[in-house]
């Protein structure tokens, strides 16, 4: 079975596909965005997948590939176009490769024109394909830079993409509408930029005249991901969240800790308890030296934590604390943990309270 997320970078309007095979617990990501890396790693450790690869579309311009990162911390291969021009990929690919992730398969078409190093990846049984920024939803890619060229897109989409069957669906590297999927179909009849019975000529006059800026971040993006999203000073990287501790990072974009790993260090943190009072003295008890506001109070009394010591947010289950944590973020505490599960869980595992039943 298809395991398949799209996630969405909202800085870059990028979006970014998982595809994993549930039976073999392979996957690939497809345009990984630098700044997601953190978020992609907790989606594939909560669904129980290893990644095999990052594929690129293309050499981004609008965003930094988090392919290095993925492959510094995961291991995974780094795969783009072999006309792409970038170096330190693992794999060059070119039309008609094939790449794997446990038994599924995605197919390579080489679609050049909005740059010239552009991929579709079409999925093993045709029901899907990734164009990247080559076709876009009711759209396409722009074509003046990066070796641009509108006419070598009208063909890559008209006998690259539009050769597909009319059911598969075509899932764009952006969207900046809240867009998120079509189909070969919709998209040969109704693309107002290349369906229909538009011609090669009158989609290159469309697309020499449409004088658009370039984007914000391209003399950042470009020069980093012809390196594959390699920073050119590598410092500070390995401080990318709280180290007191064995943390993991949740999907929600929460840290969290065990019960185990809080009993080792609870004499270092601050124990935040945002229960109502009736539970915090309640047959669950509570952790000793916790200190007590409940959640609808947090706002009002931050100023009775300290901001030089790491804060342990507790509840019932682990969903107020998690509340409580955005709270504390947005009045500027920055070492600011979930205790996962909760109070049921660190009764569960033995730990010692204060109050409660036995």
């Amino acid at each position: 079975m298809l395991i398949f997320r799209q996630l969405f970078d909202p800085q870059s309007s990028t979006y970014t596909y998982l595809l994993g095979d549930r039976r073999d617990g392979k996957a690939v990501l497809i345009d990984p965005v630098f700044e997601q890396v953190r978020r992609d790693t907790a989606l594939m450790g909560e669904l129980g997948l290893s990644l095999v690869a990052t594929l690129e579309t293309h050499v981004h311009a609008d965003h930094v590939t988090g392919a290095w990162l993925l492959k510094r911390r995961l291991g995974s291969q780094i795969m783009l176009s072999a006309a792409g021009g970038a170096v330190g990929a693992d794999r060059y690919l070119v039309q008609d490769d094939v790449v794997a992730f446990g038994s599924r398969r995605l197919l390579v078409r080489a679609t050049p024109g909005h740059t010239s190093g552009c991929l579709t990846f079409v999925l093993d049984d045709n029901s899907m394909a990734f164009t990247g920024d080559c076709l876009l939803i009711r759209g396409s890619g722009r074509t003046d830079f990066q070796q641009g060229d509108p006419v070598t897109m009208y063909h890559s989409v008209h006998d690259g993409i539009f050769s597909l069957p009319d059911d598969c669906l075509l899932y764009p590297g952006h969207d900046y509408r809240g867009l998120t999927v079509t189909s070969v179909a919709e998209e040969r009849r109704y693309n107002p930029r290349l369906g229909g019975d538009i011609a090669v000529g009158d989609f290159a006059g469309y697309m020499k005249n449409l004088q658009l800026a370039h984007p914000k971040l391209i003399n950042i993006a470009v020069p980093a991901n012809l390196r594959c999203g390699r920073p050119e000073d590598e410092t500070g990287l390995a401080a990318a969240g709280p180290t007191w501790a064995a943390l993991h990072y949740s999907f929600a974009g929460i840290w969290e800790i065990d019960p185990h790993g809080l009993a080792e260090h609870v004499s270092v943190v601050q124990v935040l308890d945002v229960r109502e009072p009736e539970e915090f003295n309640g047959p669950l008890g509570h952790i000793a030296g916790a200190i007590h506001i409940p959640l609808g109070e947090l706002t009002a009394r931050v100023s009775e934590l300290r901001r030089e010591r790491p804060i342990v947010a507790v509840c019932r289950a682990g969903g107020r604390s998690a509340q409580a944590i955005t709270i504390l973020l947005q009045n500027g505490f920055s070492d600011v943990v979930n205790l996962t599960g909760g109070m049921l869980r660190w009764r569960a595992e033995a730990q010692p309270v204060e109050g409660g039943r036995s």
